[in-house]
């Protein structure tokens, strides 16, 4: 295992609920990272950012830990969840509400409930 991969392993694992971003939680660099970071900011999920912008090694070792090709990538006890698309269509779905109650991770449900409201 690499450097890179120990270090983004350490990171999932270590923390309940990781977003590898393109830029920060609070000054995200695109719109999918930003629409991801939004959603946990409202939703209340307290989360570490990994901002890939700032670490070529990372920003591609990412892809290589979760095979898959694109950033953000949101990861919940140490499991890739998904991406912009897999994440909206699970916080309108219900699905993520129910992953983080699962896991045990802390939440805003009423906030969860006026995304669906507001994407109705």
């Amino acid at each position: 295992m690499t450097d890179t991969a120990k270090m983004i392993k350490d990171t999932v694992t270590s923390n309940d609920v990781v977003l590898f971003m393109k830029g920060t939680a609070t000054m995200p660099q695109c719109g999918f990272s930003s629409k991801v970071a939004g959603v946990l900011n409202y939703m209340g999920v307290a989360f570490k950012d990994v901002n890939v912008l700032a670490d070529a090694d990372i920003r591609q070792g990412i892809k290589d830990y979760s095979d898959w090709p694109t950033v953000p990538q949101l990861y919940i006890k140490g499991e890739f969840v998904g991406g912009c698309d897999i994440i909206t269509e699970m916080t309108l779905s219900g699905e993520l509400d129910e992953l983080l109650t699962k896991e045990g991770i802390v939440f805003n449900k009423e906030s969860a409930n006026k995304i669906r409201e507001a994407n109705a």
